[in-house]
């Protein structure tokens, strides 16, 4: 498989496809090290503390386009 057409999403949910060639293995071991290394009592505040900042903006109105509605 060429990297440009796995959708790691959906291709790796098993592992991943491409090996060595992985475009986002990087990642893979910083979040394992991250895994390791944190205590799940501090990755459960780290989420909490995201979780306050969300809740403290101001709500996101959504308007639909509805371009080429009939009138």
């Amino acid at each position: 498989m060429e990297a440009k057409t796995v959708n790691c999403a959906v291709d790796c949910v098993n592992g991943c496809v491409l090996g060595d060639q992985c475009p986002n293995k990087e990642y893979a071991s910083a979040a394992s090290k991250f895994i390791n290394d944190t205590s799940l009592d501090k990755m459960h505040e780290i989420a909490e503390a995201a979780l306050r900042k969300k809740m403290m903006q101001p709500p996101q109105w959504v308007i639909p386009d509805f371009g080429d509605e009939p009138k």
